[in-house]
């Protein structure tokens, strides 16, 4: 059985198939056709954070192949202690063909998965947002056509998403440069586990962000402050004050690059409406590809 806790849970070969499966997908969806490949099955959704892609995405994803969806949040699921996590996981299972997990803990989603009957999948921890990285690879598969080779520059946080896209970028042979400032870096554990994986993998850090985009297919961003972070946000904002995606520092960077953000967005801070909402932008594109993409994953987690 499978999981997806992390992208480590996927070889390069598994994952250039879920995104396949989500283009063939994708263009039956615009030629009005939805396979019903999962009549039946059953997708629950555990969050502890709120949602809107996400939520949305997959339950769609489940309904458009054939199946349904159930959502709980995690206290209403009984993780906030009413009952043991392994009798949680055993019984939500025992129900269902996909769980979907949203959660601060990145140890409950591997805990609960450990447990679990059928495949879970992680919506987003904090320590990684799989799913989210499958989504830009396939949009960027589909905007610049390859993805051996392409820059992507993310500008902001070393965080879940940063992360998660290093793994992805190294599994596909992307090359990755991370521009924040000092503080806000991928840690030397996290970089060193990536090359013990991925040896050849082309990940770099800079904390001058117009040098970083100089060379850069792809401009990322995310929040400076995420979900759990709240009191942290002013400092963020001043730590993060020279890295804001503008129309300033989008000259920068070659005219051919496009700009991504996984959303939500706080506009004016760590992007700019001109930008988010520029000729350049594939936001909304992105955005959309969340669905595609876990129609994909869905299909293939349940061998279809």
């Amino acid at each position: 059985m499978k999981h997806l806790i992390s992208l480590y849970d996927l070889t390069p070969d598994d994952l250039t198939e879920i995104l396949n499966r989500a283009t063939d997908l994708k263009q039956l969806f615009r030629a009005g056709e939805r396979p019903q490949l999962l009549p039946g099955r059953v997708l629950a959704q555990l969050f502890e954070k709120p949602s809107l892609r996400t939520r949305n995405s997959f339950e769609s994803a489940m309904i458009h192949l054939g199946g349904a969806g159930i959502f709980m949040t995690t206290a209403e699921a009984g993780l906030n202690g009413r009952e043991s996590l392994s009798d949680v996981a055993r019984v939500l299972s025992s129900f269902s063909d996909l769980i979907t997990m949203r959660t601060f803990s990145h140890q409950l989603i591997t805990d609960f998965a450990r447990y679990s009957l059928c495949p879970v999948i992680n919506g987003l921890s904090d320590e990684r947002h799989p799913c989210q990285a499958l989504t830009d690879l396939l949009t960027i598969r589909e905007t610049l056509g390859q993805l051996r080779g392409t820059h992507l520059v993310f500008v902001g946080d070393g965080n879940n998403v940063a992360m998660s896209l290093a793994i992805a970028s190294a599994m596909v042979g992307m090359k990755m440069t991370l521009a924040a400032p000092d503080g806000f870096q991928f840690s030397a554990a996290f970089l060193s586990e990536l090359t013990r994986r991925y040896p050849g993998h082309q990940t770099f850090r800079e904390q001058d962000a117009a040098k970083a985009v100089a060379t850069a297919d792809v401009v990322y961003t995310d929040v400076w402050a995420s979900m759990g972070q709240e009191n942290e946000a002013a400092a963020r904002s001043r730590a993060f004050a020279a890295f804001q995606v503008n129309e300033v520092l989008m000259h920068k960077a070659p005219r051919s690059a496009r700009f991504m953000h996984d959303l939500p967005a706080k506009r004016g801070l760590e992007v700019t409406d001109d930008v988010i909402d520029g000729a350049q932008s594939i936001v909304f594109q992105q955005a959309e590809n969340r669905m595609h993409l876990a129609r994909g994953l869905f299909a293939w987690l349940l061998g279809k």
